[in-house]
């Protein structure tokens, strides 16, 4: 619902609520199902069918949806993937975005290998903050981790995002169970050594609804969940674990997005639907 105080005000100063009077101010837009890694806990070894081509939002789309997302009270807005920085043109989207009046945090969650060559350019275009992956500092659990990846990629796109001057980057490290397992505490001191916070997310089972909250951060809290989801084929969903979506491009952006505030659950169950590749966890 649209809620205001007192007499009726213009969408951009109400606010959106659900149900359940939690305030929906935070939209995760997925902008590629496509990923440079094959990450054990994301994907299978032998990759996924890819959403076609024609069916990927342009970026005029995802515009279009998060400018009325802004006018009805979001302020957060995150670019995720796959990984995003595969999107040819992100950069574009990335300025395109920072110039909507009403996003006060502008963030982007990648696996960091590509960073080297974007970390600037991201900076320059306008986003503010990253999230990067980083599971493990041993070379070889990368790579049998990631399927191939090469850990020094991801190393050097850290201190990319660094010398660009990125404040407020956060490390995102898969466990699987606690922050106490062996790599989670090398992460943790490694994040320390850089002034960086590390956030630990507990491997999820979307299927089967098993999924705890972050340490470090609020996903998995459903009470206090403020999130809307859309994903790169232009669904809006109202939460990870439930398979309710609502089509931008049947509805358009604010029946969509009205009808997945109105639909959210009050907690996650499960979500045969979704996968962390092609919504960003």
């Amino acid at each position: 619902m649209l809620r205001s105080q007192g007499t009726f005000r213009e969408p951009k100063a109400c606010r959106l609520f659900d149900r359940f009077n939690r305030s929906i101010d935070y939209l995760r837009v997925s902008v590629t199902d496509r990923c440079n890694l094959r990450c054990v806990y994301c994907m299978p070894a032998d990759g996924v069918p890819l959403v076609k081509h024609d069916d990927i939002l342009s970026f005029e789309e995802i515009l279009d949806v998060v400018r009325v997302a802004v006018d009805l009270g979001v302020t957060k807005v995150r670019i995720t993937g796959g990984e995003p920085l595969v999107r040819r043109g992100i950069l574009d989207l990335v300025s395109m975005l920072a110039k909507v009046d009403g996003i006060r945090d502008l963030a982007m969650t990648t696996n960091g290998t590509f960073l080297t060559r974007f970390a600037r350019p991201l900076k320059d275009a306008g986003l503010h903050r990253l999230n990067i992956s980083l599971d493990t500092l041993s070379p070889e659990k990368y790579c049998e981790m990631t399927r191939g990846g090469d850990l020094d990629d991801a190393l050097n796109g850290i201190k990319a995002a660094l010398d660009a001057g990125f404040a407020g980057t956060k490390l995102n490290c898969v466990v699987e169970n606690s922050s106490s397992e062996p790599d989670a505490v090398a992460v943790r001191e490694f994040a320390a050594s850089l002034g960086l916070e590390a956030r630990f997310i507990r491997r999820m089972d979307i299927e089967n609804g098993e999924f705890w909250v972050v340490e470090g951060g609020s996903g998995g809290d459903c009470r206090r969940c403020n999130r809307l989801r859309l994903t790169s084929d232009g669904l809006l969903k109202p939460c990870l674990f439930s398979d309710i979506s609502f089509s931008y491009r049947k509805l358009g952006a604010l029946e969509a997005i009205m009808r997945a505030v109105e639909a959210k659950p009050e907690a996650g169950c499960s979500g045969a639907q979704n996968k962390f590749y092609s919504l960003g966890g």
